[in-house]
């Protein structure tokens, strides 16, 4: 096991998704750990990243952003994506630092992933540097 920590990172609420690997990131080498980020298409596909290179870190940061629409999709992504990250740390005991948003609209993931300001990326990768 890498002696590191695994960021995933779904981008695809691009500008909400830097600023949130940017806090993580920060947080991290602050703390003098190292990692590594792997890029998903969508908050959906975070649990199968995590799962796919859970026996090659120490640790996990999960960043992404769902936004509330017109349709149960939004439920369906947010509720899933969040049940099986806890799954999936509770069967390893690895910590999973949780920054996946779940906004009502986009001025609130735009609040919420603020470098200057609390920023959940930050918060997640706190989260699973005090487990660690």
């Amino acid at each position: 096991m890498k002696n590191k920590v695994l960021i995933v990172n779904s981008n695809y609420y691009k500008n909400i998704s830097e600023n949130l690997l940017q806090g993580a990131s920060e947080e991290l080498k602050k703390n003098n750990f190292q990692y590594d980020v792997l890029t998903a298409p969508g908050c959906f596909e975070i649990p199968y990243l995590i799962s796919k290179n859970i026996n090659e870190y120490m640790g996990f940061i999960a960043l992404g952003c769902v936004i509330r629409g017109e349709t149960y999709h939004f439920n369906l992504i947010a509720n899933e994506c969040a049940r099986k990250i806890i799954d999936i740390s509770n069967n390893s005991l690895k910590p999973i630092g949780f920054g996946v948003l779940t906004c009502e609209n986009i001025n609130q993931a735009i609040e919420r992933s603020d470098i200057t300001k609390k920023n959940k990326g930050k918060e997640a990768a706190n989260a699973c540097i005090k487990l660690l």
